[in-house]
């Protein structure tokens, strides 16, 4: 029997936490679904990634309000994707901050992701109607940039290619706190579609050379202790490595992109089948990882009609 594409299977509603994970520093997290971090400064407030439409982010907005009355100034995208960065208006944000190759991408790829995400996962996209267009960052920059939410210090970082190859972290210094977008899962599947097998690795010791006492992950729950954060980068590096090397050898050996998948999944169900979108991300992290063991670099843009395609191929 042909499993339901994607996630449009998934319908329940999730559970919404709101967790302080450092002081003024909270975490909004619902059970695998897009996390979104509040910074609180002593005279306005950032957010880093927005959920997926205006209407998803009044959720945000409402649990932000019941702990500060200070102005959102900023808004800050871990990178493009859709459910990460298309409930940005909501915000009125003074300024709308990505790195320089997050906008790159923004223009290469936004609208086939933003359709294609939509086609993926619906639930994440409620009021749809309300998103006014692609969300375009106003502030850019390429490896580091330090703003100040008066005189708390805010350090946005590009440590290398990893979920994407724009992908930032916001680093809050004098709590010990980082915020690294989808670079870490905890237990939720990591999505490599768009991702950087080889360099991951690397970017994911760059963040525990921080040596962080408390994270949001861009799924799963916070993250409140330096030795969970530290279990989270193990995880998702173990993930990555088994999901890569599956499917590296059988690319090596000639395989077709079905047998590669078909042993990846063997290889991979009993240890993470009970992961939060497993199953949504594992045609997409072997068809990346396929290309990638074949010397294809810069993924390859999925569009709605090669995402059904790969689907029906892979997983019909």
């Amino acid at each position: 029997m042909a499993k339901a594409f994607a996630s449009t299977g998934d319908t329940a509603e999730k559970t919404i936490t709101f967790a302080e994970i450092g002081r003024d520093l909270y975490a909004f997290t619902a059970e695998g679904d897009p996390n979104t971090g509040v910074i609180i400064g002593d005279e306005a407030c950032m957010v880093i990634d927005t959920q997926a439409t205006p209407a998803m982010a009044q959720q945000v907005i409402e649990r932000v309000r019941a702990v500060t009355d200070k102005p959102i100034k900023y808004v800050v995208l871990s990178h493009y994707h859709a459910v990460r960065v298309l409930g940005a208006s909501a915000y009125q944000a003074s300024e709308i901050v990505a790195s320089d190759l997050c906008r790159a991408m923004i223009c290469e790829r936004g609208q086939e992701d933003w359709t294609s995400e939509f086609d993926r996962f619906p639930r994440l996209f409620r009021d749809a109607d309300s998103i006014p267009g692609l969300t375009w960052p106003s502030m850019t920059f390429s490896d580091s940039l330090t703003l100040y939410l008066g005189n708390r210090r805010v350090d946005l970082k590009w440590l290398g290619r990893a979920h994407t190859a724009g992908d930032i972290v916001a680093w809050v210094p004098d709590a010990q706190v980082m915020f690294s977008g989808d670079i870490v899962e905890y237990k939720s599947a990591c999505y490599c579609g768009d991702g950087h097998f080889g360099d991951w690795p690397e970017t994911l010791a760059n963040i525990a050379a921080f040596d962080p006492q408390a994270l949001m992950p861009g799924r799963g729950d916070a993250l409140h202790d330096g030795a969970t954060v530290m279990e989270a980068i193990e995880l998702t590096a173990e993930f990555l490595h088994e999901t890569y090397a599956s499917v590296a050898r059988g690319a090596a050996a000639g395989a077709p992109l079905k047998e590669c998948f078909d042993a990846c999944a063997e290889r991979m169900r009993p240890a993470y089948g009970d992961w939060a979108i497993f199953e949504h991300c594992l045609p997409f992290n072997v068809a990346r990882a396929y290309d990638e063991a074949r010397g294809i670099d810069t993924p390859r843009i999925w569009t709605a009609e090669r995402d059904k395609e790969m689907w029906q191929a892979l997983q019909g």
